[in-house]
């Protein structure tokens, strides 16, 4: 079966706004095109249909049976392809800002801050996904928050958190039966090698990093849990399951609620840090930059 070749956009476009004016020169003047290029189009349409849409009256015009039979499903298409287009494209341009970002980060430090952004910009609609891995730049992103050491290639950053490195774990560990809450944590770092330790895989300034800068160097560091993001070995700490080792901009507000707590001392000074970056090929959108500006803003009053 061979389909009919479907006419061009712009003369269904054309017809659509002729069969609502009943008018070729207010068509023209509501799709600011001349009044003869109207006339060429609906001539061309009618040629391709091979029937005529329009009678042409003295005063006027008046649609044909044939014309009155298409109109809806023109217009009903038209109008659809209208409202996908500015769905996916119409505010993106503008005011729609994708940020990519650290889940943990998102979950416990940005999420909660990001009722004052919405207040102060209320016409900058925001779009978030994760990047648990960090392979490649994500071209659709206006802005990606990261964890490391503020050097990737084509990206321009500005640190965000100064933390410590500290272990958190629950008020009550799992016992040896891993379903009860009835073990203590531990009171210093010597008593970590009695309890599972909480890895996140991809992290430099793991366990092994805190035992070496704190001197601890008979405790097995590579014993205990992996996990592929931080937010997961925090919730297996706020399960009891073992001690993780955490930024103090991520605990701080598990620590306050009361589900973890820093069973001792023992704090050490991070290099790696989380960041704000930007394509640095691009140029700055104005949305962009006030929520670049909004969030070193709040990094900065919120050192700890």
């Amino acid at each position: 079966m061979i389909k009919k070749r479907l006419p061009p956009l712009n003369w269904l476009r054309s017809f659509e706004a002729a069969a609502r004016h009943l008018n070729f020169t207010l068509a023209a003047a509501e799709l600011n095109m001349t009044q003869a290029t109207i006339s060429q189009q609906i001539k061309g349409l009618e040629s391709q249909l091979g029937c005529a849409l329009f009678i042409r009256l003295p005063r006027g015009l008046e649609l044909t049976d044939a014309a009155r039979a298409y109109i809806p499903g023109v217009r009903e298409s038209i109008e659809k392809l209208s409202v996908v287009t500015d769905e996916v494209f119409g505010k993106e341009r503008s005011h729609t800002l994708t940020v990519r970002s650290n889940l943990v980060f998102f979950n416990t430090w940005l999420a909660p801050r990001l009722a004052n952004f919405r207040h102060n910009y209320p016409d900058i609609d925001l779009r978030f996904t994760s990047n648990i891995w960090l392979d490649s730049v994500n071209k659709e992103a206006d802005i990606e928050i990261r964890y490391g050491k503020g050097m990737w290639p084509d990206l321009i950053s500005d640190r965000l958190t100064w933390d410590q490195l500290i272990p958190v774990c629950s008020p009550q560990l799992l016992g040896p039966d891993h379903i009860s809450k009835d073990t203590p944590p531990p009171s210093n770092a010597e008593e970590l090698a009695e309890h599972t330790l909480l890895h996140v895989i991809g992290y430099e300034e793991g366990w092994g990093h805190w035992l070496k800068k704190l001197g601890h160097h008979s405790i097995d560091a590579s014993q205990g849990i992996h996990f592929d993001s931080l937010i997961t070995a925090m919730e297996m700490a706020v399960q009891g399951h073992g001690i993780a080792l955490s930024r103090t901009s991520i605990a701080s507000t598990l620590l306050a609620s009361g589900k973890l707590i820093k069973p001792f001392e023992g704090g050490v000074t991070t290099e790696e840090a989380f960041f704000i970056a930007i394509p640095s090929n691009k140029p700055i959108q104005n949305h962009v930059q006030a929520f670049r500006s909004w969030v070193i803003h709040q990094g900065q009053n919120a050192r700890y």
